[in-house]
Formats: structure tokens, sequence, C-alpha cells
């Protein structure tokens, strides 16, 4: 099959229901939760990413204003799992990925108490894109990672939501980077954070059950 051909089969499918893995607390990652807790603590809150956002910074805003309309289910999913957890999220804001998923969990977070973001960029976070590569072994931004109250990692979500992430590397290899970039950014406008925002609402509710679910 021809690039062409197969970019029309590729926009023709439907993205596949695809979770990340699970995993036990063991597998999470030996990092000092120390260490998380610093770097958490010298994290910017989301508004103040966002005010200092320039790079894409008309899709900050609009992503952001998009986020209005979040999923109510997904965010009472939220609410009912309760109590505290802190979540890190290493991202750029030239990065397509993050624009594309970052207003949607900071909206995630607006709307649910106990629930706490902060945002570090990928110098001062580069050691934990490093603990959570992707599946391709990559150090990616964004990468997430949900923190209970004792700053213990308790889940991660690396660079963008399940289902697309198997989508693009299946076909790397067919697609030029145009093409897949293209196929990715009308995923995500088509998406509106939805996929996204129920990923890291399952790694929360699995966080609660002592499972942990990175990916």
């Amino acid at each position: 099959m021809t690039p062409s051909l197969a970019f029309a089969a590729l926009l023709s499918i439907a993205a596949p229901t695809l979770v990340p893995s699970v995993c036990s607390p063991s597998e999470a990652g030996p990092v000092d939760p120390e260490a998380y807790r610093e770097l958490w603590e010298s994290g910017v809150t989301w508004q103040e990413f966002l005010a200092d956002a320039e790079s894409r910074r008309d899709g900050w805003l609009e992503n952001w204003a998009s986020s209005e309309g979040l999923d109510s289910a997904g965010v009472e999913r939220a609410r009912a799992v309760g109590g505290t957890w802190y979540v890190l999220a290493v991202a750029v804001d030239g990065c397509s990925d993050s624009v594309s998923t970052i207003p949607y969990l900071a909206r995630l977070a607006e709307r649910v108490d106990g629930l706490e973001l902060r945002i570090v960029d990928s110098d001062a976070g580069r050691w934990v894109m490093e603990e959570n590569p992707t599946p391709d072994g990559r150090a990616a931004t964004p990468t997430v990672v949900l923190l209970d109250p004792d700053f213990e990692k308790r889940g991660c979500f690396i660079e963008r939501p399940s289902a697309l992430q198997s989508i693009l590397l299946e076909n790397q290899d067919e697609l030029d980077q145009r093409q897949l970039y293209h196929f990715k950014m009308g995923w995500y406008h088509g998406n509106r954070g939805g996929t996204t925002v129920r990923e890291i609402v399952r790694i929360l509710e699995a966080a609660a059950s002592d499972d942990a679910i990175c990916g």
C-alpha cells in the first residue's frame, strides 16, 4: 500500500478502545517520594503556565475554552474517588501533545476537590520523563504522574491517549511525519479531551484501589 492510500485507510478507521497497561505499585517506579514532592512544589499552577505560554498560544487558549464542555460523568467519577491527589505534569508550550491534553487535565483538576495540578518544564522534569518512557522508549512531553498524599507515585499518563498512541506507532513505518501529524491533530480536534480525561480518571480510580496504571 502506498503512503497516500495507507493514510486514507488510517483516516477511515475508528480509534480502538485501548487502555494503558496495568502494573503493580512496585513496578510503578522506585523514585524517592521526596524527589517528587520537591519537584511538584517547584511547579507552576495551570493559570501561571497558561499566562506564560507563548508557543501555540492560540491552541492553548482554544483547548482551555473547549474544556468547559468536559464530560460531567468523568468529573463525577473523579469526585467519587475522594481524598487528596497531587498531579505532576511535565509539559512545554510548544508540544502538540501537551497543548492537546493538559488543558483538559487542568479543567478536571479545577472541578475536582483534592486533585491538585502543578506543571514543570522538560528541563526540571527530565528525570520524570526518563523514568516513564513511551512504549517505544522515548522521554516525551507531556508526562503526567499521579501522586498520593505522601507523594508516592501511583500512576502515570505518558505523552498521549493510549488509543492514539497505538495508531501512530503501528503506522509510523507506513506514513511520513507530516501525515502522522495531520492525523494526530485531527484526532485530537474531534476527541476534544474526552479520551484523555477518561484515561486520567481510570488512573485515579485504580490508584484508589491500590493498583497503578502507567501508559
